[in-house]
């Protein structure tokens, strides 16, 4: 039982009650409490005192030992009792967009739908357009993104998965029998959409290591236990796959079940043209075909220890797993022009952080001591404009409040310091959400898109332009505004952006929150080719957040970015310089 487990409960048991139609402020006691919970800082095991759980913001008596129980036993009798009340399937509900739990209620009481499968035939027979509130906009908009449900299951973000491959990839390691342990695949890869989880792992003991593995406490079911093979589903609902290899097999089986496909095709092609054959276990000779012409060998079949000698053996130099998409990797490995791309230790501070002044959930001096405790040397803090409502927007007087905070705070740093920056909300037409007079005095500017999703591929094309044509915009955020597995990315012409920040001067963002990674890692050779610098930034809600800087870096690596590409790489003492760079150009 953790923190994040204890919350989840408590922000479900704020949902029930919504749906039973409860006091709103019991509601909102459940919910708060979960917020508070999740920003504390303390142990799990001081949960187990009641006197501790009161003292946190948010949490009263009945919660507390609420909290209490569930940390001792691991459930909660208010909240198994409740549950029992709805269907179990009735909380999927809430995973559709434009489903709160008022429509929910009206959906359970007067349709008998609790689930999403019953939503579905609901709306095939028309009658969710029939329901006071609903209407056959509301109907058609479920119906498509029941489909888009549909169309991605069996689909995991990377940062939903990531733990759990950490933890179980982090206990096979700590086996004694295990001599080699990786996780291969996309997860490898670092793509953002990741379907099943590949671990291979290097034994002379596989019965052991299989057992392991079936009966891992994240673990949900077992779909097949062999002696070389096994595959699981864990608890998020990802299939992960276990490969037992001996340690000489290891190298080829990592390169194979790493992929891509299209990359081992060409490695494979490769082995032949020198008289060999590559498979996932093997280098070595290639038998002889019946009437084929014999291949010349090159020779004696080089040693393979580790992953890097088949590259070399193959007359290549390494490639990263990040690279491995068969988009150029090879060519450049021929010619000993792979990048040195850029590492997470390389990052020197980010920008694009919130705080509780907007939808955040810590202060702003809890974000600068979690900054500092990743080893960064600053942290740019941008929260949303006026524009963005929903988000509790900053008008000016708010605005100035914060930067005047933020200039008080850093007196009290040393080899620290906070910037003030804002996310600007990119209007319809182009214009910023803060005249230039209030954005000159900030240290920097993040534009971004917030609405307005449907103009034309033209029209959206020529907003963002605009905005990255204002001298004091020093980077645009989230370019393509897709939400993964949720929402696609709104029509804009990317290659226009990318060369109106080169003329401009602006950075692009590649946001590292999961849900988005964008700008897409498929752009980023065309960006780097244009001169376009790259700023890597977390989104941050919350401290923890700070950590998903790992993720944009894996977008940043898929796209052949360094070090000198990347803003955020500069020291303090730099890159002060290179924040006013744009707005004073002549």
């Amino acid at each position: 039982m953790d923190k994040a487990t204890i919350a989840d409960v408590l922000e479900k048991i704020a949902t029930l009650l919504e749906l039973k139609g409860e006091n709103p402020f019991k509601i909102r006691a459940y919910t708060n409490a979960a917020r508070s919970l999740e920003t504390w800082g303390g142990n799990i095991s001081d949960l187990r005192d009641e006197e501790t759980l009161e003292k946190i913001p948010g949490i009263g008596k009945a919660i507390a030992a609420k909290i209490k129980e569930l940390v001792e036993t691991g459930s909660l009798k208010f909240f198994e009792d409740l549950r029992s009340e709805f269907p179990a399937e009735i909380l999927e509900l809430f995973s559709l967009p434009g489903l709160g739990a008022k429509k929910i209620k009206a959906l359970y009481e007067q349709l008998q739908v609790s689930s999403i499968a019953q939503l579905q035939e609901a709306c095939t027979a028309g009658r969710v357009a029939e329901l006071p509130g609903f209407g056959k906009t509301t109907q058609d908009k479920l119906c498509r993104a029941i489909a888009e449900r549909t169309k991605h299951a069996g689909s995991f973000h990377l940062g939903a998965i990531a733990a759990e491959a950490e933890t179980l990839q982090n206990d096979l390691r700590a086996h004694p029998d295990a001599l080699h342990v990786c996780i291969g695949g996309s997860y490898r890869r670092r793509k953002e959409i990741v379907r099943d989880l590949d671990f291979i792992v290097a034994t002379s003991a596989p019965a052991e290591i299989t057992a392991i593995f079936a009966q891992h406490p994240l673990v949900e079911s077992i779909i097949a236990q062999g002696p070389t093979k096994s595959s699981v589903r864990l608890r998020s609902g990802i299939q992960c796959d276990l490969r037992v290899v001996t340690g000489a097999e290891y190298p080829f089986a990592l390169n194979y079940f790493t992929g891509s496909k299209e990359h081992n095709i060409v490695m494979r092609n490769r082995a032949l043209q020198r008289g060999w054959t590559l498979n996932e276990y093997r280098l070595g000779p290639a038998p002889p075909v019946a009437d084929s012409p014999k291949k010349k060998t090159t020779g004696k079949i080089p040693e393979v220890r580790e992953e890097a000698d088949l590259y070399r053996a193959l007359e290549l130099d390494y490639i990263p797993p990040e690279l491995r998409e068969n988009c150029g990797e090879f060519e450049a490995a021929s010619a000993k022009t792979l990048p040195r791309l850029v590492e997470a230790e390389n990052l020197r501070g980010t920008f694009h952080c919130h705080t509780t002044a907007s939808d955040g959930h810590n202060s702003l001096e809890e974000m600068a001591a979690a900054a500092q405790s990743l080893g960064l040397q600053y942290l740019g803090i941008a929260e949303h404009s006026r524009s963005s409502i929903q988000a509790n927007g900053l008008d000016v007087p708010r605005l100035r409040a914060q930067v005047a905070a933020i200039r008080k705070l850093n007196r009290e740093f040393e080899n620290f310091r906070l910037f003030a920056g804002v996310e600007c909300d990119i209007l319809r037409d182009g214009s910023l959400d803060f005249d230039d007079e209030v954005l000159a005095e900030l240290d920097y500017v993040v534009a971004s898109v917030h609405s307005a999703f449907t103009l034309s591929e033209a029209d959206m094309t020529r907003r963002i332009i605009r905005a990255m044509s204002n001298p004091f915009v020093t980077m645009l955020a989230h370019p393509t505004g897709r939400l993964l597995l949720k929402r696609d990315p709104y029509a804009v012409d990317v290659p226009a952006i990318i060369e109106a920040a080169a003329e401009t001067g602006t950075w692009i963002e590649i946001n590292a929150a999961p849900k988005r990674l964008d700008l897409d890692w498929r752009w980023w050779p065309l960006a780097k080719e244009k001169g376009v610098k790259c700023v890597i930034n977390p989104d941050a809600h919350r401290t923890e957040r700070l950590q998903e800087l790992w993720f944009g870096i894996g977008v940043a690596r898929k796209g052949w970015l360094t070090k000198a590409d990347v803003m955020n790489c500069l020291p303090l003492g730099k890159i002060e310089g290179e924040l006013t760079r744009k707005r004073t150009r002549k």
